[in-house]
Parts: C-alpha cells; structure tokens; sequence
C-alpha cells in the first residue's frame, strides 16, 4: 500500500469512528443498526429503484450527479434525494423499467399510498427530471409530502401532480415546457365528485414558465399559493371549481408575480385556446387573491386578461371571492374581469388601469 493509500485508509477509517461516537453521544448510548435510519448510496450505472427497494422507513437514499434511464415508485415513508440539477432521471428502455406501472403510466417518480392507508411523510428533493410521456413526479393518497428543489422540465403533461393528497409541501421546484400545468393539484383526476379539503398544502416560492398553465388548483379547498414566480407561459394560474359540492376555494393565492404570460396554446377538448391570462378563477368560492404583481398578460381569447373572474364550463359562478390590493397593470383585454356572474365578489384597493364591466379600477 502507498504512503497515500495509507492515509486515505486512515481517514476513512477514522471518519467512521468519529461518526459512530456522535451518534452515540446524541442518542445517550450505542445505536442499534437496525434501528437506525440509513442511507443507501446511488452513483451512475446503479438502479435508483433496486436502493429504494432496499431502504426501510425512515432511510435515505442519495443519488449522486449523473443520467439515470429509468422510473421511480416510492411506496413507503422515506427521504429521495438527489445531489442538484445534475441528477438527471429520464424515461428508460424496457430492460431498465423496475418500477412496475409507474414507467407503463409515463411517470417519472410516482408516489403512491392506497385507499385503505395513505403515504405519510415521503420527502423528494434536489434533482431533475426530464421527458416522461405523462408526469415528471406524480403522487396519490399521500400524507405530508414534500417536495423541493426538484426541477420538472419538458413532461408530456404535467410537471409535479398529486391527487387525493393532504397536507403536501411543494416548494423552491422549478417546472419548465411541460405539456399542461407546470404544478398540478387536483381532488381527483380518475372521478368525478366535490371538492377535498387539503389539509393546509402549500405551493410556494416555485418558478414556472413555458407551460400551458403554470399552477393549476383543481376542485380542492383549503391550500395556499404564494410566493410563485409564473412567467411565459399560456397561462399563469388556474383556480378550478364545478358545480359539486363542496365547491372548490376557501384557499389563498397571494404574493405572486405572475407576468407576460403570452404563449399561445390552441384549444383541447377541456378548454378554448389560451394566451395572455394572469389569474384565472372559475366556479370557485371564497377564494383571497390579495398583494400579487399580474402585469402584461396580453391576449384576445375568452380567458385573456389579469385577474379574471370566468363561469365554469359547466355553469358554476364564482361567489365570495376577495380580489384585493393586487397590482394589476398593462393586460388585455383588461386588468381586472368580473365575467360570468356569481354573487359576493369583492374588489378592493387593486392598482389597475382597466376593467370589465368598468368602475372596479
């Protein structure tokens, strides 16, 4: 052995040794290793799916930089992170595709509780993934899921999804081209029915451009949006009810910029063309819109505008909504729109220009 080899030995070994004493001293005594939470490491050429397999509740995976050709199902409470924007995971071949139904369905990472227990207390973070035909992460009936700093970029539908999901923190991600929302939350996509109470998720401090939509919150009550960043895309925010009840709002969408969101997106079987919308609230109910920056969202569709009141496409009015102290300015076909009827909506103290019908400037 070289005098080098020798020393990084040496290190290595007593690296070890000092971190087994600090765990003894924050414990009061040794750690079972069976009791402990572990971490399993992950380098190129290795399976993400095969650690994830492996770890028990309570471990961590770690998954150093580099392209990882495969699909990720998390089934039980642990910690997935990555070591930055260069941790890559992309669609795989079919040798590689361990992840069973997750891959199939298009996903990238799939989170996934069950009807009888939901799946509490998975964490995702600091890593990209990139090109999956649906979803880059898409979670169901999960329970405190956290999910930062990941970037979602050019998915065939959605960015970051959930449904059926309660109390989730999505923060500091990044969703970039992806084919409908960047952020996506809804009560369920696979039926029909009222809205669900989220238990308090948050959607923050995120940063969403060149979506169809930036942030869509669908038929879900009790949740916060702010602090988002949401430019260039077709649209910046949806807020979505129909006429079941419970009816979708009771949220707070409030300290976003939402900016020059003007690319044009032509019609699908669910919606009309979009260009230029800021903050779009349709069938939705006691929902606070309050201290956003919405400026030069410009374009000529039904939903064109700044902060745009619109009647569901199944007839539900928005009712008791609070549009207040937002500066609105240089969006058309105007900066404030209060269309479709509805009863109890209140605009206060907004720095605007114009609106339809006029007077609420």
């Amino acid at each position: 052995m070289t005098p080098r080899q020798k020393t990084h030995a040496v290190y290595i070994g007593w690296s070890a040794a000092v971190a087994a004493a600090l765990v003894a001293g924050l414990v009061g005594g040794p750690v079972s290793a069976s009791a402990a939470p572990r971490s399993h490491a992950v380098g190129p050429g290795g399976s993400i799916q095969e650690a994830v397999d492996a770890a028990r509740p309570g471990d961590t995976v770690v998954i150093a930089p580099g392209l990882y050709r495969e699909s990720v199902r998390i089934t039980k409470a642990l910690t997935l992170r990555g070591s930055g924007p260069g941790t890559v995971l992309t669609p795989g071949t079919a040798r590689t595709r361990a992840a069973k139904g997750c891959a199939e369905e298009g996903n990238g990472i799939c989170v996934t509780g069950t009807a009888e227990r939901e799946l509490a207390g998975v964490s995702v973070r600091s890593l990209t993934l990139r090109g999956y035909r649906r979803t880059g992460l898409w979670a169901s009936r999960t329970d405190r899921l956290s999910v930062r700093r990941v970037t979602s970029e050019a998915n065939g539908v959605w960015g970051i999804a959930q449904h059926r999901s309660v109390r989730s923190v999505l923060k500091g991600n990044t969703v970039l081209e992806n084919g409908d929302a960047g952020i996506f939350v809804a009560n369920a996509i696979d039926a029909e029915g009222g809205a669900t109470d989220t238990g308090g998720t948050e959607i923050a401090e995120n940063r969403a451009a060149g979506n169809r939509i930036g942030v869509t919150v669908r038929r879900v009550r009790n949740l916060s949006v702010r602090n988002n960043t949401v430019t260039g895309n077709c649209a910046g925010m949806f807020i979505v009810g129909d006429e079941s009840r419970p009816a979708a709002g009771a949220m707070t969408v409030r300290s976003n910029t939402v900016e020059r969101n003007n690319l044009f997106c032509p019609a699908t079987e669910r919606l009309p063309a979009l260009q230029g919308s800021g903050i779009v609230l349709t069938g939705s109910e006691a929902t606070v819109v309050r201290d956003n920056r919405v400026r030069d969202n410009v374009g000529t569709w039904p939903m064109s505008g700044g902060i745009v009141l619109f009647k569901s496409f199944v007839g539900a009015a928005n009712t008791d909504n609070v549009i207040e102290r937002n500066d609105v300015t240089g969006n058309s076909a105007a900066d404030l729109i209060d269309g479709g009827g509805g009863t109890g909506n209140r605009f206060a103290d907004n720095v605007c220009a114009t609106s339809r019908p006029g007077g609420m400037c």
